[in-house]
């Protein structure tokens, strides 16, 4: 070595640091001090050199530890200092290195740590890799050794193959047999999981395989199927299905293992072992698409065989779902290959067996065999193009006659299920969408069938129908326009005179179907039709309530065909004409009609294609269409003391609010600044000049204070909301101080619960898009002074007014994590106390934390951070539990359920680390007289219960009595959620709730005869798990 390197006898005596870290080492038995030999060659203090100079006499010593702890030290300071290594240092320590495997068993460990560390280096110099594997696969038995040295040598071989590929490839087949040696007998999975790789990359790689084909298949295949079960608290973390996957790989990674590999799976099939069977199946689906149809040509029969039986005699969903897929990739497999004149296809083959063995059981439709047959045919079907046309050609017309030749109508529905399952499995075979579809031939008799169920009155043959219709319809080009004008007709006379609800349902989803291919047809034939029967009278007052359900169905049928730009131009007129006619004519169109109207244009809008076309449709007409109708039934209202028009109802605005919202959040850029400065005008200046039928009286005020009895007009202001605070961030609203300063005035002046609210709704989304800066500050402060102002005039008569813009201008300043949200937080924390406003302040922690459908949220493009609730309950928890513990005692309920609304908001994960902090509050919450508390609280223990903290098991006693105790509450759903408590404190440790059981089991005895179903059916699970605490064969 001293040779090697070039070093001379007295560059060690000139490091006496190095000498003694090396005698610590090596004598004392200081393994720390090899962590301070390698910092010393990094910062310089000494070089390997040096170390290999000091190391001298211990490595040369006729003692086999002391060669070994000083090889083990060189080898420790090599695993830090590798890539610092010249091209001949690395040479001469290799040669060292593959010298000392030949040395005491003792030395072999320390040596392949460092051949590791040396493998990695850069400057390997040619030939070595191949060196140094010769050495190893020659001297060094790797099973005999320890876990951790045998890893060692994988990573070495993973290491070499990165790195040196074109060296180790040119060792041929004995680089294979080394490995196979070298792994033979392997059980760690840590291990398992270097060698899997190893043998994938040999495959991948192309290494050659000669006459060890089959050793390597044997020594991965026996550990085939997986049966690997990690400990509990397994620190590394190897999962069975990351070990599945890795032997997966390997096995299905090349052709050459085929004639090893799938008899071993028709073995492994027949296994009793329901993980060793889905193993096999999902293995044979991977060989799918690594072989050919030599490779499976002559197991077809066995394979045919035992996925035949998983399908027929299966007792999982989950083998079945796997036998299925693993007969499509064969059918794909034998799909793909080139069939000479001279040879056998192999498709033909396969695809004889499954008829001959299924086909006939489909002309059975009332045995339990024809869904398994059908299954199997239809995985083979989907295969492929040409395995449909097979499929398809042999099955379809059997179908269609045995469909013709019955009479019940639970064989034709289930004929008709078979044939719906066969269209979707063919659906996606077509190479083209020019090219002829695979079930053209059967068109006609397949449309004929669909039509035939339509018109029978069995409802659920009705609906197989219209499933197979659906499918029929995603078949593109496959229905010619008559067939499509017939579908239309059918559907259309269902939606108007079929009253069972999964009818039209299913009629419903059906003409959506339609919509998507063939617009057209709903333009000129549904639309036109379901219009004229809206419109139409009941001829009789007892056929009210089913015209009504008519409309209903028409109104769910009008959105659901609005799909493509050129049916929205159609279908929303139809909507807009119903809301018109019901404020000309109230009696015409009842309420609800109205809302389902509303909710039918929401659903148009959330639907549609986003496109400019479809932006200026909304734009245009349907907003300032809808802002019209209001107004004019808002002015009609004020000047009317008879006729009151639905559309001044709150039901109504509340659903058309969602309507305008959702349509302006979508808008182009352009299109948005016009509907904001369009809005901002109207309700600033009365500006109606862009609203249709415009007989409007001139200088309308929708933001100025009205006298009490104009409450219709004011109630407006959600509209403006609608508007303005769902448009996107970018939008700038025009005249935002003017605004501003008279929706604050309308929130804290208005007496109508509908205007204020929205009116401070309004205010807080303008507020939460605002950008930051002195302005917003201003703004904020000066608002809160003059709520603070009304808040704290105990006698003021809008103190409910600024309450609530307090409280919705908090939730938008929380949402983007604005400073000045501390400033409102300690307000709201502090009304807790207040005589008046306490209740409503706890409430208002619930509106806080939770999401807002009409503002405030990401579909209106607000500000929202991520983890705002965590944020909050982190920041506030403390002043929460402080304030509790000084609040007098008929005021701690308040703090109770403000505590109970901010937790039950919270994330799951959460609740369960941060609620044993809070466990003095949940027990005072569980008995606190709000039943709201009280559910709110048992729906935030039950997970934690789940895996309970020590500080939770320490106060059980307290815990057991609250919750039996709410076992006799008056609310059903109290009692269910605390007879899960109960369940879930079963399973906490037994030596600490065994105490309780004889308690426990006398309260659950009340429980089970208890009047309602749901609670006693939750007793007799808790019961149960009580019952066997303590008792032979239980806990």
């Amino acid at each position: 070595m001293r040779s090697s390197f070039g070093v001379t006898s007295t560059m060690a005596e000139e490091s006496p640091l190095l000498l003694s870290l090396v005698e610590e080492f090596v004598s004392g038995q200081q393994d720390s001090k090899a962590k301070e030999a390698a910092k010393g060659v990094k910062d310089g203090q000494f070089t390997m050199l040096q170390l290999v100079e000091a190391l001298g006499g211990s490595l040369t010593s006729s003692q086999p530890h002391t060669r070994a702890r000083g090889v083990q030290l060189l080898s420790d300071v090599l695993q830090e200092n590798y890539a610092d290594l010249t091209e001949r240092e690395v040479e001469v320590l290799i040669a060292f290195y593959e010298n000392r495997l030949k040395d005491h068993h003792v030395v072999t460990p320390p040596v392949l740590r460092g051949l590791q560390a040396l493998t990695k280096c850069t400057a390997l110099p040619p030939g070595s890799a191949v060196s140094m594997l010769r050495s190893v696969f020659q001297d060094v038995h790797v099973q005999s050794l320890m876990l951790t040295e045998r890893g060692c040598v994988y990573n070495m071989l993973i290491n070499l193959m990165e790195t040196r590929e074109a060296e180790l490839k040119g060792l041929g087949a004995d680089f294979v047999f080394g490995f196979v040696q070298s792994m033979d007998g392997e059980r760690d999975p840590r291990n398992l999981l270097l060698a899997f790789q190893i043998a994938n990359n040999i495959i991948l790689g192309g290494y050659s395989l000669g006459k060890f084909t089959e050793e390597l298949f044997e020594v991965t295949s026996c550990y085939f199927p997986i049966d690997f079960t990690p400990p509990p608290n397994d620190p590394h973390g190897i999962t069975k299905e990351e070990l599945i996957l890795a032997l997966r790989t390997v096995l299905t990674g090349t052709p050459s293992f085929a004639e090893f590999l799938l008899p071993l799976i028709i073995e492994k099939m027949d296994s009793d072992i329901q993980s060793a069977k889905l193993d096999s199946l999902q293995t044979l689906a991977a060989c799918g698409s690594k072989y050919d149809h030599r490779d499976l040509a002559e197991f077809l029969q066995g394979l045919w065989t035992s996925l035949r039986r998983e399908v027929f005699q299966t007792s999982s969903e989950k083998i079945e779902s796997a036998a299925l897929t693993a007969l499509t990739a064969l059918t794909s497999c034998l799909s793909r290959s080139v069939v000479n004149s001279d040879s056998e296809d192999t498709l033909i083959t396969l695809l004889d067996l499954v008829l001959t063995d299924c086909k006939h059981h489909l002309c059975e439709p009332d045995l339990k065999l024809v869904w398994p047959s059908a299954k199997l045919l239809q995985a083979a079907c989907s295969a492929s193009n040409r395995a449909s046309h097979i499929i398809t050609a042999a099955v379809m017309p059997s179908l269609i006659e045995q469909y013709n030749s019955r009479t019940q109508c639970s064989h034709r529905r289930t004929l008709l299920e078979v044939v719906q399952r066969f269209i979707k499995s063919v659906k996606t075979n077509t190479s083209s969408d020019t090219d002829e579809s695979v079930l053209s031939a059967y068109r006609a008799a397949l449309c004929s069938m669909v039509f035939s169920a339509l018109s029978e009155s069995n409802s659920s043959l009705q609906i197989t129908a219209t499933t197979v219709l659906t499918s029929l319809i995603q078949h593109k080009g496959l229905l010619l326009d008559s067939d499509v004008g017939l579908a239309v007709d059918h559907l259309t006379r269902l939606l108007l005179t079929e009253e069972d609800e999964s009818v039209s349902s299913a009629v419903v989803e059906c003409a959506g179907a339609l919509a998507e291919l063939h617009p057209a047809a709903l333009i000129t034939k549904l639309i036109p039709k379901l219009k004229e029967e809206m419109f139409s009278d009941p001829r009789e007052n007892s056929e009210m309530n089913s015209h009504h359900a008519m409309r209903q169905r028409c109104l769910s049928a009008l959105a659901a065909v609005s799909l493509q730009p050129s049916v929205v131009f159609e279908s929303t007129p139809v909507l807009l004409q119903v809301l018109s006619s019901a404020h000309t004519d109230g009696a015409r169109f009842s309420v609800d009609e109205v809302v389902l109207a509303c909710r039918s244009l929401q659903r148009i809008a959330e639907q549609v294609q986003d496109t400019e076309e479809t932006g200026r449709c909304f734009h245009d007409n349907i907003i300032p269409r809808l802002l019209s109708l209001a107004l004019q039934a808002a002015l009609q209202n004020e000047g009317s003391s008879g006729h009151r028009s639905p559309l001044t109802e709150e039901v109504f605005l509340s659903a058309l609010v969602p309507v305008i919202s959702t349509s302006c959040s979508r808008l182009q850029p352009k299109l948005a600044g016009q509907t904001a400065a369009r809005a901002v005008s109207l309700f600033l200046d009365g500006d109606v000049s862009f609203l249709p039928d415009n007989s409007f009286p001139s200088h309308i005020q929708l933001l100025t204070k009205q006298q009490e009895e104009s409450w219709s007009r004011s109630q407006l202001v959600c509209l403006l909301m609608a508007c303005v605070c769902s448009l996107p961030r970018s939008v700038e609203v025009p005249q935002m101080e003017r605004l501003l300063f008279q929706l604050e005035e309308l929130s804290c002046s208005c007496s109508h619960l509908l205007s204020y609210t929205s009116a401070a709704k309004c205010f807080a989304g303008l507020i939460n898009k605002r950008p930051l800066g002195n302005s917003l500050d201003d703004l904020i402060q000066t608002t809160m002074k003059r709520v603070c102002s009304e808040l704290g005039c105990t006698s003021s008569p809008v103190r409910i007014q600024a309450f609530t813009l307090m409280t919705w201008v908090a939730k938008a300043l929380l949402l983007r994590y604005h400073p000045l949200f501390s400033l409102l937080t300690d307000k709201l924390f502090s009304l807790l106390d207040d005589p008046d406003l306490g209740p409503m302040a706890a409430d208002s922690f619930s509106l806080l934390m939770s999401d807002s459908a009409d503002v405030l949220n990401r579909g209106c493009h607000a500000d929202v951070r991520i983890m705002y609730r965590q944020r909050f309950f982190s920041e506030n928890s403390a002043k929460l539990v402080q304030g509790f513990n000084a609040a007098p005692q008929e005021k701690k309920s308040n703090y109770l359920k403000a505590l109970s609304n901010i937790v039950n908001e919270l994330p799951k994960q959460v609740q369960v680390s941060e609620l044993p902090a809070l466990l003095s509050l949940i027990l005072e919450a569980l008995t606190c007289p709000d039943q709201s508390v009280q559910l709110s609280t048992l729906s935030c223990l039950e997970p934690v219960l789940m895996n309970p903290p020590q500080v939770l098991i320490q106060q059980l006693e307290a815990l057991v009595s609250r919750l039996l105790a709410l076992l006799c509450s008056p609310a059903m759903k109290i009692r269910i959620a605390s007879v899960r408590c109960i369940h879930a404190l079963s399973q906490f440790p037994v030596h600490e709730v065994l105490p309780f059981r004889a308690r426990v089991l006398r309260a659950l005895a009340q429980a089970l005869d208890d009047k309602k179903r749901l609670v006693r059916r939750e007793a007799v699970h808790a019961r149960g798990a009580w019952f066997l605490l303590g008792s032979p064969g239980g806990r």
